[in-house]
């Protein structure tokens, strides 16, 4: 039973038990009984609205999504911003986590992605460069 449909019981119990509305109680119970009842009304309207914005934000989710693929153009090979349980890596794969000096994301990396030399953050869409030429040799 939904909030309008308890709120019609109430007023039924209400003309059910023939409280006199031109008494000061009856008066006071018919004044709640109709604010409640509008009160129901605003309720199921907010909740049609929420449930709308929900449809949409979800589709907006989706597009973005689809988004960032197309633009980040990562492979299944490739890895997004992620945490430690990342789906979209191979297990084979060695990762790597670099953190983007602009945003301060974590975002795990393959040797595919590292060879590349660079990549957009997915985070804050920072141009992040990454330089061997520092490495320490074998020896070192």
């Amino acid at each position: 039973m939904d909030l309008g449909e308890k709120v019609s019981y109430l007023k039924g119990l209400m003309e059910g038990l023939d409280i006199d509305g031109s008494t000061k109680e009856g008066k006071i119970l018919s004044v709640m009984a109709d604010i409640l009842a509008d009160m129901a009304v605003a309720a199921e309207d907010m909740q049609d609205q929420i449930d709308e914005i929900v449809d949409v934000v979800d589709m907006v989710d989706e597009d973005l999504g689809e988004l960032e693929n197309d633009f980040y153009e990562f492979d299944d090979d490739e890895c997004c911003e992620c945490d430690d349980d990342c789906d979209c890596c191979d297990d084979d794969d060695d990762l790597y986590e670099v953190v983007c000096p602009n945003c301060g994301d974590t975002i795990c990396l393959n040797e595919g992605m590292l060879e590349e030399g660079s990549m957009t953050c997915p985070g804050c869409g920072e141009l992040l460069e990454f330089d061997f030429d520092d490495e320490p040799e074998d020896g070192e």
